[in-house]
């Protein structure tokens, strides 16, 4: 006779089934939660993240999705578009030089074409053209002259000559080594090869590179004043980027930090991306605003920063990936749609010259932003399932700080001095990412400190329309250029 079966409870298989199953139930989940984590990482790019466009060709990455309103591939030819201004070779009334051409060889009646009659100017061509360089040694003789009066005058040495009897290179061609280092990328040796090849003068690699730190002791007080004037602007734009520089491995970086305006760039080198390394940039003395990326360095006490925008396009990234997180939701079009509404009212209104959007046009889209906000939160708190528990916590973030930031996402509504968003920066730190691409690590972290000083001077120089080469053979001869300190700020 057999006994009757125990209850689940006290049965010993199927105690241990039930931990078993929920071990796996557990493990599934787990797993789950990884697999959604990567496969969000995996949908990173430029469209949705702040990850450059150079990452959307990587394996197994998918590609940005065409924005809204953006050309239909094919739809336009490449070049200038109707209505866009043109750029040619124009005619010049007044030519630097003019060689006169005649014709050679012989008549078909044997004469000689030298010795037939001049019918003047027929046809006209006109080229622009350099002269092939060559380095020529010049001898400075310098003399004394006697006064009258009994007292001797020495000529002054010209610039950048070294002591009496000695041979140096002149400024131009020490112009034209920091311009390729520094403003072109090319590596020290590739730079004395190529001055070689152009000049014929063979600078060694040791004098190339000693450059850098003598063309960055000249620049040292516009550096100085170009920092001020930073601090002084009304807004300024910054952003970080890491850099392969100073010994040690190749997983060790540092951070460059820039400060910029339309009209000023400034860098720092910092050891880390610290809060330290922040509070020891241009924020704690910037007296305008400050536009940046919502890198908690920038908000953090001590980094010092009074008065924030946030970008707006990193905002409209995280909106896209919000998008394509949860395709059936329309707050992220909406949210996207008056956002670049307000940008489009603000670039309109600061080409008229206004202050500040007109209320007419702000109105509204700020109506329909915070309408968009409070349906996203009302979607994202509707929304159940523990696997959706880390999207749904970043994009809680983001619509909390869209919400409780208002002031500052919207700032530059009410100020059109104030750039909507960090493209200045960006702009003055893509050359970083070159000469890294170019160079990989830069081994001494002092003369990285030095090329982007320099930068920082060019970059300042040429957004004045200020001639770079003459900037830098100035500063190399004692006279450096300096940005022009505005009237009222």
């Amino acid at each position: 006779m057999t006994s009757p079966p125990l209850p689940a409870a006290e049965c010993p298989a199927c105690a241990a089934r039930e931990v078993e199953i929920a071990e796996q139930a557990a493990a599934i989940a787990e797993l789950a939660a990884k697999v959604e984590r990567l496969e969000r990482l995996v949908s990173r790019n430029s469209g949705n993240s702040s990850f450059p466009p150079s990452m959307d060709a990587q394996p197994g990455r998918k590609r940005p999705r065409p924005k809204p309103g953006r050309r239909a591939e094919g739809s336009r030819g490449p070049g200038k578009q109707p209505g866009a201004p043109g750029a040619c070779l124009a005619w010049s009334p007044r030519p630097d030089e003019r060689i006169p051409v005649f014709p050679h060889g012989a008549c078909g009646c044997g004469a000689t074409l030298t010795s037939g009659g001049d019918l003047g100017v027929v046809a006209c061509h006109q080229q622009v053209e350099i002269p092939l360089v060559s380095a020529r040694v010049i001898q400075h003789d310098r003399h004394a002259v006697a006064c009258g009066c009994g007292q001797v005058h020495l000529a002054s040495a010209p610039p950048g000559a070294g002591a009496p009897g000695t041979v140096s290179y002149g400024p131009n061609l020490q112009a034209w080594c920091v311009y390729l280092m520094a403003a072109h990328h090319v590596p020290v040796h590739r730079c004395a090869e190529l001055v070689a090849a152009l000049t014929g003068a063979k600078p060694s690699a040791g004098f190339v590179h000693g450059l850098l730190a003598r063309a960055a002791a000249a620049i040292q007080p516009v550096t100085t004043l170009i920092r001020c004037l930073v601090i002084a602007a009304p807004a300024v734009c910054c952003d970080e980027t890491p850099v392969r520089a100073g010994p040690g491995p190749a997983w060790r970086k540092r951070w460059l930090l820039t400060a910029a305006t339309p009209l000023l760039t400034y860098y720092t080198l910092a050891p880390d991306r610290s809060v330290a390394s922040f509070a020891a940039f241009v924020l704690p003395d910037a007296a305008g605003v400050v536009v940046h990326d919502r890198y908690l360095g920038y908000d953090h006490p001590r980094a010092g920063v009074r008065t924030h925008q946030l970008c707006c396009a990193h905002l409209l990234r995280d909106l896209q990936d919000a998008a394509q997180t949860y395709p059936g939701a329309r707050w992220p079009a909406q949210i996207t749609t008056a956002v670049q509404g307000l940008i489009h009212a603000a670039n309109q209104a600061r080409a008229r010259g206004l202050a500040a959007v007109p209320p007419t046009t702000a109105i509204p889209l700020i109506g329909a932003y915070r309408g968009a906000i409070a349906a996203g939160l009302a979607d994202l708190a509707a929304r159940p399932g523990a696997t959706r528990l880390h999207h749904r916590q970043h994009r809680q973030k983001l619509l909390e700080d869209l919400r409780d930031r208002e002031q500052d996402v919207l700032r530059f509504v009410y100020d059109t001095r104030i750039p909507p968003t960090t493209n200045q920066a960006e702009r003055d730190l893509r050359p970083a990412k070159t000469q890294e691409k170019i160079s990989g690590r830069l081994r001494s972290a002092d003369t990285t400190g030095h090329r982007y000083a320099i930068r920082g001077y060019l970059s300042t120089a040429a957004k004045h329309r200020t001639d770079v080469l003459t900037a830098l053979r100035d500063a190399l001869t004692g006279t450096p250029w300096m940005p022009p300190i505005p009237s009222h700020i």
